[in-house]
């Protein structure tokens, strides 16, 4: 298998502090022990390139040196930091005047950096590394009857669709079909959170939480699982507020995949992060236990 260099960036230090606490054990109990990379710095997130295109470039590109000279590719669970990260590799390899003076100026701060890393999603390397036999041949405790809404999000699968499809992937679907658990017909997989809006045009936000909320509930859905820290935080944090809003009754657990793949695989339940959830888990618990 290969080896990555794991890059939390700066949501799985804080308020997804528990997709660090499960992706890192899940992936070691499936033989892959994630060091964490040294010395990283904030990818800029996405909207540091709308300010200043040259620094976020040159800010990630640091990183990507970091992990060069470690002789790793990148192990991003954050899909902005993938995203981030990603976009700014293919810009600084593309042989254009801008990248090669980023890559200068990079060169004259010791961090020189020769495309010899790639971006990848742990998504990614489940499905391609890892592979779904071997995450089936792991399972413990299949989630028999859990009605799982796999969320992706803007940023996974678009602009890069290396793999998987942009407009109605499945790589995270088959994940939690192996491990026992039934992904429901979820249209609004790929749709908008809002983003940043939650905090700056909040009717926005919420209309768009709102959407993603009701396809969940009306397609039956026991939990919502994602890959990304913010649709994470949106659609949990503001989850009141949006039922208030459109009257309608939400209780839906915003959990991250790697939470549920940890069971699955006999994790320690307590160890996987599932304290910070804001919205009561239950349901959800009483629902794995009886099998459906």
């Amino acid at each position: 298998m290969k080896e990555y260099a794991y890059y939390p960036g700066c949501s799985l230090k804080g308020n997804a502090k528990h997709y660090e606490e499960s992706i890192l054990p899940v992936f070691k109990e499936l033989g892959l022990a994630l060091e964490e990379m040294d010395d990283w710095n904030c990818c800029g997130a996405t909207a540091y390139f709308s300010v200043n295109d040259h620094m976020a470039a040159a800010i990630c590109g640091r990183n990507l040196s970091i992990a060069e000279k470690q002789g790793k590719n990148i192990f991003a669970p954050c899909a902005g930091c993938y995203l981030t990260l990603k976009k700014s590799n293919q810009f600084l390899g593309n042989g254009s005047e801008e990248a090669q003076k980023i890559l200068a100026s990079l060169e004259k701060a010791n961090c020189s950096y020769h495309g010899q890393v790639e971006v990848k999603h742990p998504l990614e390397v489940l499905i391609q590394d890892v592979g779904l036999k071997t995450i089936q041949s792991k399972v413990q405790n299949p989630l028999t009857g859990l009605k799982v809404a796999c969320y992706y999000g803007c940023q996974l699968v678009r602009p890069f669709t290396e793999f998987d499809d942009p407009d109605y992937p499945e790589t995270l679907d088959k994940v939690m079909e192996a491990i026992g658990a039934y992904p429901v017909e979820y249209s609004a997989k790929t749709k908008c959170c809002g983003g940043s809006l939650t905090g700056t045009m909040q009717e926005v936000g919420a209309q768009l939480n709102f959407v993603l909320l009701k396809e969940a509930k009306r397609k039956g859905a026991d939990v919502i699982v994602t890959i990304c820290p913010l649709c994470q935080f949106n659609l949990e944090i503001i989850q009141d507020k949006v039922a208030r809003s459109f009257q309608e009754k939400f209780a839906i657990p915003i959990l991250y995949f790697s939470q549920l793949m940890g069971l699955a695989l006999g994790l320690n339940k307590y160890d996987l992060g599932f304290k910070r959830s804001i919205i009561p888990l239950d349901p959800m618990w009483e629902k794995i236990q009886r099998g459906g």
